[in-house]
């Protein structure tokens, strides 16, 4: 007879820490800098692509990572001291190597002295820290995923520099029939990269310069929409929302109706959210072909 504890195989968290370390660096373009990690486990770090969203747990001057629950992790980490309690931030996921237990992670330069920003300017070979992420082996190892487009005949993609690297990773996994475009606002000309796009999917480059976020990624998402949507009407509006005390996010669910088109929206959230009441309010998108998120608000710090 088995005993209750062999009777019970163990449960495989959707969402775990994983202990890593640094295995390159490398200068994308001056917004971009690529961090591979790796680490035993990561052989088991869910593939699953496009926006994957993970945990980074940044390392603490004289006391480095402090270990983490992997049933919950979230809920250890609150009930840390502030003393070994280590910052987290959100990224995506830009590649996965599960044969050479590899992570990619495109970080973005801010210049803004945050611990994620003084982290990856001094980055180097070896260094550990921690990344929670999906594994392949939990019932749903999707989480994190917010691309959601169901059956849409075409898609829409629009974000900043923060947005960039799950774009990318959204467009680089998108089957090679898929039809669009996808709009990425970033501070120079230079900080454009390959996004392995599908020949049906228009990609646009919009360097902001010194101009305030959105300056040119609203014109341009407008100014494309106007000249494909021709059936208008009025819809829901997001005006109520609060972006200085809520979080600004909203996935639909998949649709099996096959609409004409589905939008993906990230970035700054005062930018995403007028964006999302020119398509919605203005412009006539259902509400349900529109994925919104505000990945950072400015002035304040973001986990």
């Amino acid at each position: 007879m088995l005993t209750t504890t062999e009777a019970r195989p163990r449960t495989i968290p959707n969402f775990r820490p994983y202990a890593v370390s640094v295995a390159g660096v490398q200068r994308l373009s001056p917004t971009f800098v690529r961090v591979t990690f790796t680490g035993a486990e990561l052989s088991h770090f869910g593939t699953h692509g496009l926006d994957q969203r993970i945990k980074i747990v940044l390392p603490l001057p004289g006391v480095g990572i402090t270990p983490l629950d992997e049933t919950d992790w979230f809920g250890g980490w609150r009930a840390l001291p502030d003393e070994l309690r280590n910052p987290i931030r959100t990224y995506t996921v830009r590649a996965v190597r599960p044969g050479r237990s590899e992570v990619d992670v495109d970080f973005v330069l801010h210049g803004d002295g945050g611990p994620a920003s003084r982290w990856v300017q001094n980055a180097r070979i070896g260094d550990e820290l921690c990344v929670v992420g999906p594994d392949s082996r939990g019932e749903d190892p999707s989480v994190g995923i917010e691309w959601k487009p169901g059956a849409a005949k075409r898609i829409l993609l629009a974000g900043d520099e923060t947005a960039t690297p799950a774009i990318c990773s959204i467009l680089a996994s998108l089957p090679r029939s898929a039809r669009g475009c996808a709009f990425l606002e970033v501070p120079h000309e230079a900080d454009a990269v390959a996004t392995g796009a599908p020949d049906g999917v228009e990609v646009t480059w919009l360097a902001r310069g010194d101009q305030p976020h959105g300056s040119a990624l609203e014109p341009a998402v407008r100014s494309w929409t106007a000249s494909y949507i021709t059936d208008a009407h009025h819809g829901a509006d997001v005006s109520d929302v609060d972006i200085d005390h809520e979080i600004l996010w909203e996935v639909p669910e998949p649709s099996t109706r096959g609409s004409e088109l589905y939008a993906w929206l990230a970035g700054e959230a005062s930018v995403i959210k007028t964006l999302r009441r020119f398509l919605v309010s203005e412009t006539g998108l259902d509400r349900h072909q529109v994925a919104f998120m505000g990945y950072w608000r400015t002035g304040r710090a973001e986990n």
